[in-house]
């Protein structure tokens, strides 16, 4: 090996003495990672029609006997910042959360702002029943009441002794 300015070449010999000298780029894959990654950043975010979020609030969701329960982690956001909406078996919640706390002290002077938009969606089973759905929000957490429909409810079917 040798070098050649900033550039490091590997001189390699084949049996036939013939000689091919190759540009040895330690970095490559990472540069090429690193295009690929910038392409797929431009093709998904080109048109703006793609919805994205500038972060995600933890999400828990239950099934109970008649309905299912969700509950978001959504501190700092009021509930009038808040849109629920269901279409097409799918419920989205979206928002905004902004906040600015300020800190005064002898000597200085901190404000921190908190801003961002969040973005979830969920497709609900056909048990859903999309007419009867409730939110509330307390104490920083939402929660999605969704009841199932009456007509898909587990029936209990009693069996007898038969002689």
């Amino acid at each position: 090996m040798w070098f050649r300015g900033n550039l490091l070449v590997d001189i390699f010999f084949d049996m036939e003495a013939n000689m091919a000298m190759t540009k040895y780029e330690p970095w490559g894959l990472l540069t090429q990672l690193q295009r690929e990654l910038e392409r797929v950043r431009d093709d998904a975010g080109g048109d703006g029609s793609s919805a994205t979020a500038e972060w995600a609030p933890a999400v828990d969701i239950k099934e109970e006997a008649g309905k299912f329960v969700l509950h978001a982690d959504l501190p700092g956001v009021k509930p009038e910042e808040i849109d629920v909406s269901m279409e097409n078996g799918v419920l989205t919640i979206k928002g905004e959360k902004q906040t600015e706390a300020k800190t005064e002290k002898e000597g200085y002077k901190r404000v921190e702002r908190t801003y961002g938009s969040f973005y979830r969606r969920f497709s609900l089973p056909d048990t859903a029943n999309p007419d009867a759905i409730s939110a509330a929000s307390k104490h920083g957490v939402l929660e999605i009441t969704i009841p199932k429909r009456e007509s898909v409810q587990p029936k209990k079917i009693s069996v007898t002794a038969s002689e």
